[in-house]
């Protein structure tokens, strides 16, 4: 469906199951993408939620996918757009699902409005996240060659499977081939996003809400060893998050929604059922 936050048209993936606003039996489930990325990341889980009892909100980030730009230029500004994104929705509450730069965007969203988020999925997430110079330089100058680093560093492998299950399919070409319909100069600001937010500490220390992160284990992006500092703080008895669940998938990179999508999957249902839903707030 189509949508309309702040005047711009948001592009928002409903899992090919629409649910009107307020109806769905489990809550809302609201998922983020990363740098350079739409809603089609998500696209395995956010079709099994639609169709086990969720409403499911995959959206286009403004200037991504579907959706008009410009795009955010920074993390805080987009939390605070998840959250006119509800209103847009007509749902007062929901969780986040945030991979990569969508981890870091959920994370603030929880901290900023805990009384509309049900709790946060901080997907191949660190904290902070560096970009390294080479690739800020990249995005910059060469956007090509930024892209192949990225793919380089984000996938495990090339063919392992599901990387090939029939003719014509390839995780790595398939997630080059999305990055190249961005339009030119989103992968800078994402990353720059990225690179320049420092409230994630304070966002952590902050959150009222259950946390997951889910990771891995041969991520170069964004290495599981890089979610510690988040992790110790959210595990914390003295802190304000009521509880955190982590999880390192084996055999997958940062691009682990594509190369275990069946164990993502799990791990988000599995933490989404203990959740509150709207009805039982």
């Amino acid at each position: 469906m189509m949508t309309n936050v702040d005047g711009r048209a948001v592009k928002v993936y409903e899992g090919g199951h629409p649910t009107p606003a307020g109806s769905a039996p489990h809550g809302v489930v609201v998922f983020l993408h990363g740098a350079q990325n739409d809603h089609s990341v998500w696209i395995l889980q956010s079709r099994y939620l639609a169709h086990h009892g969720w409403r499911v909100l995959a959206v286009d980030l403004p200037g991504h996918g579907g959706s008009e730009g410009p795009p955010l230029a920074d993390v805080d500004s987009a939390a605070s757009w998840v959250i006119r994104l509800l209103d847009a929705c007509g749902e007062p509450r929901a969780a986040l699902c945030g991979h990569s730069m969508g981890s870091l965007i959920a994370l603030a969203a929880g901290a900023l409005a805990p009384e509309r988020i049900a709790g946060v999925a901080l997907v191949g997430t660190a904290q902070p996240m560096p970009v390294s110079d080479a690739l800020l330089e990249a995005a910059e100058h060469d956007e090509p060659r930024a892209i192949e680093m990225i793919l380089g560093w984000s996938n495990f492998g090339l063919s392992h499977p599901p990387g090939h299950p029939g003719p014509g399919f390839s995780i790595y070409h398939q997630n080059r081939r999305l990055m190249q319909r961005q339009a030119p100069g989103i992968l800078l600001n994402d990353l720059r996003a990225c690179h320049e937010w420092e409230g994630g500490e304070a966002a952590a220390r902050a959150l009222r809400v259950p946390a997951l992160i889910v990771s891995g284990a041969n991520d170069l992006m964004t290495p599981p060893r890089a979610a510690d500092g988040l992790a110790a703080i959210l595990s914390d008895p003295a802190g304000n998050c009521p509880s955190l669940v982590r999880r390192t998938l084996g055999d997958c990179g940062h691009n682990l929604m594509a190369e275990q999508p069946a164990a993502v999957r799990d791990a988000l249902r599995d933490w989404l059922v203990t959740l509150k839903t709207p009805a039982s707030v």
